[in-house]
């Protein structure tokens, strides 16, 4: 994998599952490694790092935002991206990973406003936790975040994920890290070249707005 010249980036890369041996656990170290090799830091967590209780507006108000949140808070704003790898529950998002974004979205400002993020998932399903993802990106979205189109949902993750610290089909592995590239080239441009941000609110038919519209590092 050749190592492209790149502004300095850090990557948060994140595990949605608390299971010992989960294969999104095993998905997010596979992810770490490519961010490592195309010349950027990343940190791997997971969500049992954060830990909160259920989110209740009682609580929030007799004690406040509990300091699971606040950690995640503090890491989202120390790195220039966040990777998810979330297992699918029942066709959806894991609550213990909706409950910690549901907790951290009270701090004000928010921090997943504005923040780019990459979805992937691993399952022993066909459909390789799609269905998750696609429910994940609705909270994310709502709060601003960027959320990169191009999801990587890893089917018979079971079989895939040999142990070698590849995924055992070349194919997909090379899909893999082309997503997670391509994922780096935005988060590069939109950090480090302002009119990025300008040209895409552009693309999108609608001229861009300086009091909302804002770069990464404007929003720091």
């Amino acid at each position: 994998m050749s190592t492209p010249a790149r502004g300095p980036l850090s990557f948060l890369v994140m595990t949605g599952s608390r299971r010992a041996g989960s294969l999104n656990t095993r998905l997010a170290e596979l992810a770490v490694a490519v961010v490592e090799a195309n010349g950027a830091a990343a940190r791997l967590a997971s969500v049992k790092d954060f830990e909160v209780p259920d989110y209740d507006a009682d609580v929030e108000k007799a004690d406040g935002i509990p300091h699971g949140a606040e950690r995640f808070r503090q890491r989202l704003l120390e790195v220039d991206a966040l990777i998810i790898a979330s297992p699918e529950y029942n066709a959806s998002v894991p609550g213990v990973l909706k409950n910690l974004i549901d907790w951290t979205s009270r701090f004000r400002p928010q921090p997943f406003n504005e923040l780019q993020g990459l979805l992937v998932s691993a399952s022993p399903s066909m459909v390789g936790g799609n269905r998750g993802l696609w429910a994940l990106r609705v909270p994310l979205e709502h709060l601003g975040a960027r959320v990169y189109p191009d999801m990587f949902s890893l089917a018979s993750a079971h079989t895939q994920l040999d142990g070698t610290g590849r995924i055992a089909n070349d194919t997909l592995q090379e899909r893999f890290e082309a997503n997670i590239a391509n994922f780096m080239n935005l988060v590069e441009a939109t950090t480090h070249y302002p009119c990025v941000k300008k040209a895409w609110v552009e693309y999108l038919g609608e001229r861009p707005d300086p009091a909302l519209d804002r770069t990464q590092e404007e929003a720091r």
